[in-house]
């Protein structure tokens, strides 16, 4: 894990399903009332609490781990965006574990929002999104990458791959969308004694416009 870097009367809004917990604008207005010592102090506190998330991550403890981080943000000053960069991205890879990909994929946007030019998390995001079939989001978030790091090797290879896994995904959807559309005009037409054949689809090679004919005996075509 990385290493890069409010008490009891800082709220931490209960969380309803993975809806952002902290409140910034909030945090912010608290720290006001903070000294440059007490905001020190809870910054160190965040960071020991970071370390030994990253020691039970290391330990396979997932959900220990992820506990550390969120208890580290409870106390992570906000002018420290960079730091709660780290611990929202951190807090990601151990939800992922846990199989919290919602929730972790939240997490990495929240640590990009903080620190855009934050490649790993651009890039935990992008594979996160690869994971639960977000391909078109996924292949954005890979060229962020390329954008930022040129020689990034995962992200260059899935800028390779995914364009044709998005179209062949794209082909399926069409196919079974006009299957779709197929079965429910048969139910229409069924009752004049007529089907989909009966309309047969051109397609204009030059154009690329479609035209439609009506075929009275489409099982005659063939013969």
């Amino acid at each position: 894990m990385e290493d890069e870097g409010m008490g009891s009367d800082v709220e931490v809004k209960e969380e309803e399903s993975w809806a952002p917990e902290f409140d910034d604008d909030y945090l912010r207005e608290v720290e006001k009332e903070l000294t440059e010592e007490e905001k020190e102090t809870r910054r160190q506190d965040s960071l020991a609490l970071k370390e030994k998330g990253n020691s039970q991550f290391k330990a396979g403890e997932w959900s220990e781990a992820e506990h550390s981080y969120t208890e580290a943000l409870v106390l992570s000053p906000v002018c420290y965006s960079r730091e709660r960069a780290v611990l929202f991205s951190n807090r990601a890879a151990a939800r992922l574990h846990l199989d919290l990909k919602d929730q972790a994929i939240a997490d990495c946007s929240r640590a990009i929002e903080l620190n855009p030019d934050y490649i790993r998390a651009i890039l935990r995001r992008a594979e996160l999104y690869e994971k639960t079939e977000k391909l078109d989001e996924a292949l954005d978030d890979y060229k962020m990458v390329l954008d930022k790091d040129p020689g990034q090797q995962t992200a260059r290879q899935a800028c390779m791959r995914l364009p044709q896994q998005i179209h062949e995904r794209n082909e399926k959807l069409k196919e079974e969308m006009m299957s779709k559309l197929k079965d429910l005009g048969n139910m229409f037409l069924r009752p004049f004694g007529l089907s989909t054949n009966n309309f047969q689809v051109n397609q204009d090679t030059d154009t690329g416009s479609y035209s439609v004919n009506f075929v009275q005996n489409p099982n005659n075509n063939n013969r």
